[in-house]
């Protein structure tokens, strides 16, 4: 594949202003690695950063859900994070980059995501990373980043799910630390957006048969049974904790994941939790404000335990791909939340659509 002297790159330079502008492709060294980049899911924090630069990260380049096929190699970079073979044309995915320095990196890598100076693909600011995200024609993955060889993954839409799938088998895995998860446990979703959708598949394909999904959007809602969610709750509906009773035949599921990053559904969620049961909080990737429970109620009295979930684990990407192929050969459609795509010059649109709240995994599609 002929590699173009330009290439587009799509900048958020402002407040809900993402331009697209032609740049020279950068020339690699022998650490790095340039991929074509195929497509890329908007991320919820990608939208946070559009419409009011929380992390001051202006200009920057977004985009950390993509998929590319490698076009220059580096002749340091041999293997993947799981040792296959890397070369040319070899369809791969990445979003951690580590320092390689510190003492996690030398001496703990399998929670290298505590790295005190790792970065992540799409979320590096200035002018100066340009090419290190997924919204554009070429992405360059620097030394330190750790990439995984995907080209068993023939669909590229699955291959875009991989990343949020990884947030998902991250929480599920916390999770396991506090709660023993068996096929007829009841497991609540609270937020069925894309991450909560992405859970349901995660604890589907691990066996669990009576998950309950908790949203107010019916169409979110219908999708979460398609995924494998045996009921649902509207949670508009006054009658939502004793729904959740009735289901459950007791006084509440036995875990429940919080995955909305709103307050209100945070401080709600600790009813639905059966005495002796517990929760997981997953959905504050930034600060979305306080939140009241009651801590005899909620928690002491019954004995609740809690657990938080940042992020993922490299080793969670390897877990996420090989739920995402198990998933596709049991036909659980999950291919059907990526339900709108953009081309590279309509991604103001395509944040405004993502904003609407009117889909469920919007991405961005390379048409060149």
């Amino acid at each position: 594949m002929a590699i173009p002297e330009k290439a587009r790159v799509a900048a958020l330079t402002g407040i809900e202003k993402i331009e697209v502008f032609e740049l020279p492709v950068p020339q690699i060294n022998d650490d790095e690695v340039l991929i074509k980049v195929e497509g890329c899911g908007i991320c919820g924090t990608d939208v946070h950063e559009y419409r009011r630069d929380p992390f001051k990260y202006i200009p920057v380049q977004l985009g950390h859900e993509g998929s590319g096929e490698i076009v220059a190699i580096g002749k340091n970079v041999t293997k993947d994070y799981t040792g296959k073979p890397l070369k040319v044309g070899d369809k791969v995915v990445t979003g951690l980059k580590t320092c390689g320095t510190c003492d996690v990196c030398k001496n703990d890598p399998e929670h290298i995501e505590l790295c005190p100076n790792g970065e992540s693909f799409g979320l590096l600011p200035g002018e100066e990373n340009y090419f290190h995200g997924y919204y554009g024609d070429y992405m360059v993955i620097g030394k330190g980043g750790v990439i995984f060889n995907v080209s068993d993954m023939p669909d590229l839409d699955l291959r875009l799910l991989i990343e949020p799938t990884a947030v998902g088998v991250h929480a599920v895995e916390m999770a396991k630390k506090i709660f023993n998860f068996k096929h007829n446990s009841y497991v609540g979703i609270s937020g069925c957006g894309p991450i909560g959708l992405l859970v349901i598949v995660v604890l589907r394909t691990m066996g669990v048969r009576n998950i309950i999904g908790i949203d107010n959007n019916p169409a979110r809602l219908d999708m979460a049974k398609k995924l494998g969610a045996a009921y649902t709750i509207n949670f508009m509906d006054e009658d939502r904790y004793e729904q959740m009773q009735k289901i459950t035949g007791k006084d509440g599921a036995d875990f429940v994941f919080q995955c909305t990053g709103v307050p209100k559904a945070a401080e709600m969620v600790w009813k639905y939790i059966r005495r002796g049961g517990g929760l997981c909080e997953m959905g504050f990737f930034l600060d979305g404000g306080p939140a009241q429970y009651n801590p005899h109620f909620d928690m002491c009295n019954k004995e609740i335990m809690a657990v938080g979930s940042w992020t993922y684990k490299a080793c969670d990407w390897v877990h996420a791909i090989e739920i995402l192929k198990e998933g596709a050969d049991r036909k659980i459609p999950v291919t059907e939340l990526v339900s709108d795509k953009y081309p590279l010059d309509q991604m103001n649109e395509a944040m405004a659509k993502n904003i609407s709240m009117t889909g469920f995994k919007i991405a961005f599609v390379n048409d060149r």
